[in-house]
């Protein structure tokens, strides 16, 4: 029996997403495997990984409709950019 999943791993400027059929029973590391997202991006190990948010192994196995993502580094901190943000809002109106 087949397992439909997908494999998605987001660039600065695009979303990779690979949609797959597996073996049921496959795990992580069959489906980054069988993306061939190391033909693209390079080396996987190393980077976290997760099924729908939730933390992930490469020994994970896997259910129908799962998507495996790949979580690369943050280019700038979240909260720092929400403020940079605020601040240039703030900024605006005060012109008006």
């Amino acid at each position: 029996m087949k397992i439909r999943v997908e494999v998605v791993y987001a660039l600065a400027h695009a979303q990779a997403t690979i949609e797959l059929e597996l073996e049921q029973g496959a795990r992580v590391a069959q489906a980054l495997e069988a993306s061939r997202l190391r033909e693209q991006i390079g080396e996987l190990s190393g980077y976290p990984l997760g099924i729908w948010g939730a933390p992930a192994t490469l020994d994970t196995p896997l259910r129908e409709g799962d998507r495996v993502e790949i979580y690369r580094e943050l280019t700038a901190d979240p909260k720092q950019a929400r403020r940079r943000r605020a601040g240039k809002e703030n900024a605006t109106r005060k012109r008006r």
